[in-house]
């Protein structure tokens, strides 16, 4: 199983491109939203993959992130669902606004991507809604892998003063949703609900830090009256 490349590119098509790996030219096919984000031709890139394998067949699927490639298998596990439905459904939310329309329920958001219809992607809703938070809670550990890393550089000559030292990244939103979530576990609220009610928090407030987001989400899931 092939389940991660780094090459260069040699051409980009409208739906995949050709990475070069070591002499060897790889097809993987992306989706739309992965293709805008990914580099010219000739520069250094790094995919996860999914590979498709059928009697007549072997297909490469590439993404961004493993969040992204853990969208892509459950996905692909709802009937009516193939790789190139599920391309389109990622390539018009990306894996974090895949995760909050299921989680919220939002079939509508679904039926956006091109080629899925309502009754598809209410199907979609229906049988990945409980399935969705172990994604969503995966988030934060998986988000460390999603970068590619950037091609070596030839060695630089010592700089004669020391540099600064970097401030700390902030949390990224994978991150504050990831650790909103297992809070909220921990505090008792069921995966659905808590999984809901954080994806309704990053909706309304999407720069909102962990601590924020955990205070929204319980907000939304006091009882009211």
């Amino acid at each position: 199983m092939i389940g991660r490349l780094a090459g260069r590119i040699d051409y980009r098509g409208a739906d995949h491109i050709l990475l070069d790996v070591g002499g060897v030219g790889y097809i993987v096919h992306v989706s739309e939203r992965t293709l805008m984000e990914l580099p010219a031709a000739g520069e250094f890139a790094a995919l996860y993959t999914d590979l498709v394998v059928r009697e007549d067949l072997l297909q490469l699927y590439g993404f961004p992130s493993l969040q992204e490639k853990e969208w892509h298998r459950l996905l692909t596990s709802v009937q009516g669902i193939g790789a190139k439905a599920s391309m389109a459904i990622l390539g018009a939310l990306g894996a974090e606004g895949t995760g909050r329309a299921i989680a919220l329920g939002d079939w509508s958001a679904i039926r956006a991507a091109p080629g899925v219809g309502p009754k598809l992607a209410q199907r979609v809703v229906n049988e990945l809604k409980d399935k969705a938070p172990v994604i969503m809670a995966m988030a934060g550990a998986l988000e460390t892998a999603a970068a590619p890393p950037v091609e070596p550089a030839a060695p630089a000559a010592a700089a004669k003063t020391a540099p600064k030292p970097a401030k700390p990244a902030a949390p990224s939103r994978a991150a504050a949703q990831s650790e909103a979530l297992s809070a909220l576990f921990n505090l008792g609220y069921q995966q659905g609900e808590a999984a809901s009610a954080v994806a309704q928090a990053m909706g309304d407030t999407p720069e909102a830090e962990t601590a924020a987001l955990i205070r929204a989400a319980l907000k939304l899931l006091a009882p009211k009256g």
